[in-house]
C-alpha cells in the first residue's frame, strides 16, 4: 500500500528525514515509533501530501504519490483535535464528510452507522465543546473513517478514552484492517504497539534504525533471561545462572551462555524446589526502544 524510498527532507539546515525507506503491506497495522525530533511528523506531512520530499519517492499502491488523486483515499486522525467547538456533533461529522467529497446520503448513512456502533447517537445534537475528551476522540475517529479510507493514519487514537471505549476503538481498528484498510499507528504507549501492530519502524534522527515484525524483533533481542516462580525455598546463583532480581519467591534469572532451560529446571528439581512457573522473559518494545535510541533516549521518551 505504501512505499517510502530513500526519502530526504530538510528544513533550512535541519535534516528532518534522512534517506528513509520502508514498506507497509496492504491490510496491516504498522507502528511508527521514535522520540521527539525523530522525523515522524515530517514523514506524515509528506505521506499526506502537505509537503514534498526534497529527494526520494513515496509510492501509494505502486504509484508515485499524487495529492489530488490519493488524498481522498487517506484518513488522518491527528493527536491534536481538529474539531469546531461551536458546531453540533452531527453537523461536524456531516461537514467533514462532505469536505471529503462524499454524497450527502452516504454521509448521513455513514454517520448513523458509526454513531450507533460507538453509542454516540444521544450526543448528535450536543455542541462539540460540551463533549468529554473521550467522546471528542470518538467523534474524531468517526470523521476520520467516514469516507472508508484505504490508508488510515492514527496518532495517539486512545488519548482520553477510558478502558471500555479504548477497547471499542481497538476492536474497530482490527475490523478495518481485516477489511483491507492499511493503518499507520503512531503512539508513545509501547504496550499498545506490542498488542496492536503487525510490524514497526523505529525512527531516530530521521533514519530508520529498526524495522520488522514485532514478535520477530523481540525474539531477536532476547537476552536468555527467564522468570522462575517457586512455592517456597531459596535460590542462589550458580554456574548455570545469575539472579538478576528476587521478589519473594519470584526470580529473574540470567542464564549463562552454555546453560539450557532444561538444565536449570533439572537443577531446581534436584534442590527440591516446588516450581510454580518457568517462562522466558522477552524484552519489551520499550526496552528495545531505549537501548537503540542511545544515551538520550530515556529523557526523550519520558518527555513525550
Amino acid at each position: 500500500m505504501l512505499q517510502v524510498k530513500n526519502v530526504v527532507k530538510k528544513y533550512s539546515h535541519q535534516l528532518a528525514v534522512d534517506d528513509l525507506s520502508f514498506t507497509i503491506e496492504t491490510g496491516k497495522i504498522f507502528g511508527l515509533l521514535g522520540p521527539n525530533g525523530a522525523g515522524k511528523s515530517s514523514l506524515l506531512r509528506m505521506v499526506t501530501g502537505i509537503t514534498q520530499p526534497d529527494s526520494g519517492q513515496i509510492l501509494f499502491a505502486g504509484e508515485a504519490f499524487n495529492a489530488n488523486k490519493h488524498n481522498p483515499l487517506i484518513g488522518y486522525m491527528p493527536e491534536e483535535r481538529g474539531l469546531y467547538k461551536k458546531m453540533k456533533v452531527k453537523e461536524q461529522a456531516e461537514y467533514l464528510g462532505l469536505l471529503k467529497g462524499l454524497p450527502k446520503e452516504k454521509v448521513i448513512n455513514g454517520i448513523a452507522y458509526w454513531f450507533n456502533k460507538l453509542d454516540m447517537h444521544t450526543w448528535a445534537n450536543k455542541k462539540v465543546e460540551d463533549l468529554s475528551k473521550g467522546m471528542s476522540q470518538k467523534l474524531q475517529f468517526v470523521t476520520t473513517v467516514l469516507h472508508q479510507p484505504k490508508l488510515l493514519i492514527l496518532d495517539e487514537p486512545f488519548s482520553g478514552l477510558d478502558p471500555v471505549n479504548a477497547e471499542v476503538i481497538k476492536k474497530e481498528i482490527y475490523a478495518l484492517a481485516e477489511s483491507g484498510t492499511t493503518i499507520i499507528f503512531s503512539t508513545h504507549r509501547m504496550e499498545q504497539v506490542e498488542e496492536i501492530c503487525d510490524r514497526i519502524v523505529l525512527m531516530n534522527k530521521g533514519k530508520n534504525i529498526l524495522e520488522g515484525n514485532v514478535d520477530v524483533i523481540k525474539q531477536e533481542k532476547k537476552q536468555n533471561q527467564f522468570i522462575l516462580q517457586i512455592a517456597s525455598g531459596e535460590l542462589v546463583s550458580n554456574q548455570l545462572f545469575s539472579i538478576i532480581s528476587a521478589d519473594k519467591n519470584k526470580y529473574i534469572l540470567q542464564l549463562n551462555n552454555s546453560a539450557t532451560p532444561n538444565e536449570v529446571l533439572q537443577y531446581c528439581i534436584q534442590q527440591q524446589l516446588q516450581i510454580l512457573s518457568f517462562t522466558e522473559q522477552l524484552p519489551t518494545l520499550n526496552d528495545i526502544f531505549i537501548d537503540l535510541v542511545a544515551d538520550n533516549a530515556t529523557t526523550q521518551f519520558q518527555n513525550q
